[in-house]
């Protein structure tokens, strides 16, 4: 039987009401049983479709900075204007509502028309553009490019078998079993001929030539006039007896997470191998299917060289709430059939292993073509690498970033689809600076945790709530200064704490 439909909220805009009853930045009403939200934005006042395209985010709890909107959820952008999605990981635009007055009345009837994308051909936009990589960087890059009306060549070179996915769902609740398959696409499969993007899966590029300015790939030459690359990272694997049998997986790709869930099925218990998100989000993914679920991790405390002392208590409690059980400060040494030996000398039975120990940027092609690289591919503001007409997105850009002051490589879902847009935009000539600021969300059952920003150590700590409550928002210092910012359902302080670092304004 099929769920009933929440009745519409607030307000009917169709009816009408007196503008003197909007007091606020935002209202939340309907049209028929269409929820629409008018927002005002200095002397105007706009009305756009009230949740986010990403994950139905509420609009009316987010934030109103200038002429946009920003999810609580995901920090995803939104142009009043357009509904264009401004900035990832929202991909898809808003309807936006025809705002009318009458007397002293605001009434809202009917969709405006959507405006024709920005963007367009300059002279010297370049007639091909090839990007190596199908994940999140180079998605968002050949979505922005066709968005901002390239219209040559774009080739997408992926060596995955299924074209670009939500890779944090898998993880998360496609793991779990709690989301179809059909929501993993970041698009349709007849998106990329629709769009003119020429795809080719399963494709693995050998070389890089910068003189004669193409890519090799199963022996032959694609040229290009642009390249991104946007290679990503790969699971670090362990040299341990026993990791190449097929009950044992790493978790990056669709084809991977398909074979943890195959394993799954009639399985009664599982080994994870490293406490990181990943780690802890596949375990929790375990355990919603009702598998008993070792952790194993040599720190002390999970995550908190990320999170400090007191979140990774939290995280560990969380889990331990759940059923998972640690065994920290430990290491796995081998693992015989389904027997694993820790380094402390106990035998762990497992169904099903799971290897989360981290990733590394891909880093080989870069290498090969002779890109400065500096613990990852070196890139100036604009995303531009050593060698001129070739960009770096992604897992392997190591950037400079105008908040911290520092080069920093970042390993975020959002970060890597932010820095494709941009990428794209430059691509054609923009000369636009990425100054995005880091943003990652992690899922552990119903807790969310967000965090904005970037601290790769830091010497105190704010905390501003209670952690065990659920209620929290960490501020993580070095010399004073606030370098990131971690929260637990504080999902407005998180969004303005990402819009003080953008303005240099964080205390």
């Amino acid at each position: 039987m099929a769920e009933d439909k929440a009745p519409p909220a607030g307000p009917d805009l169709t009816q009408g009401f007196v503008l003197s009853e909007f007091a606020g930045a935002a209202l939340l009403g309907h049209v028929g049983d269409q929820d629409v939200l008018l927002v005002r934005s200095g002397q105007e006042i706009f009305a756009i479709d009230a949740h986010c395209s990403h994950y139905h985010g509420p609009l009316a709890d987010g934030v109103v900075v200038g002429e946009s909107i920003r999810c609580p959820w995901h920090h995803a952008c939104f142009d009043l204007h357009t509904g264009e999605a401004a900035r990832a990981p929202a991909l898809a635009p808003l309807a936006v509502w025809q705002v009318e007055f009458e007397g002293d009345r605001i009434v809202v009837r009917q969709k405006r028309e959507p405006r024709k994308p920005r963007g367009g051909k300059s002279a010297d936009a370049p007639g091909r553009i090839v990007i190596v990589g199908g994940g999140a960087a180079g998605f968002a890059a050949a979505e922005m490019l066709r968005r901002q009306q390239f219209d040559g060549d774009l080739v997408m070179l992926s060596n995955d078998a299924a074209p670009p996915v939500d890779r944090p769902n898998l993880s998360k609740d496609y793991l779990a079993g709690s989301a179809p398959e059909d929501w993993l696409p970041l698009r349709p499969d007849d998106f990329y001929a629709g769009a003119g993007i020429d795809l080719r899966l399963q494709s693995d590029v050998t070389t890089i030539d910068p003189q004669a300015r193409n890519v090799v790939v199963g022996g032959a030459a694609v040229a290009y006039d642009r390249l991104l690359l946007a290679t990503g990272a790969e699971p670090v694997r362990l040299a341990i007896p026993g990791v190449g049998q097929p009950h044992v997986h790493t978790l990056r790709s669709l084809g991977d997470c398909r074979a943890i869930i195959d394993s799954a099925k009639g399985a009664r218990r599982a080994i994870v191998i490293g406490a990181s998100f990943i780690g802890l989000e596949a375990a929790a993914a375990l355990r919603a299917r009702d598998l008993e679920v070792h952790v194993v991790a040599p720190e002390q405390r999970p995550m908190e060289r990320v999170l400090g002392p007191g979140m990774g208590d939290f995280v560990r409690a969380l889990h331990e709430e759940h059923g998972i059980i640690f065994h920290l400060g430990d290491t796995v040494v081998s693992i015989d059939g389904h027997r694993a030996t820790l380094k402390s000398g106990t035998v762990l039975e497992a169904d099903l292993v799971v290897v989360g120990v981290g990733v590394r940027p891909r880093l080989g092609l870069a290498e090969q073509a002779g890109l400065a690289l500096d613990r990852g591919v070196a890139v100036n503001g604009h995303l531009e690498t050593s060698i001129a007409g070739i960009y770096a997105a992604g897992d392997i850009a190591r950037w400079p970033d105008p908040y911290s002051g520092e080069s920093i490589r970042v390993e975020h879902w959002v970060v890597a689809e932010r820095q494709g847009q941009t990428a794209a935009r430059n691509m054609l000539g923009a000369r636009e600076a990425f100054d995005a600021v880091p943003f990652f969300w992690s899922q552990h059952y119903d807790v969310p945790i967000n965090y904005v920003g970037h601290a790769e150590k830091w010497d105190e700590i704010a905390i501003d709530g209670d952690i065990a409550a659920r209620d929290c928002l960490l501020k993580y210092k070095s010399r004073g200064r606030v370098l990131a910012v971690a929260s637990i359902y504080r999902d407005i302080d998180s969004l303005k704490a990402e819009l003080a670092m953008e303005q240099g304004a964080m205390r």
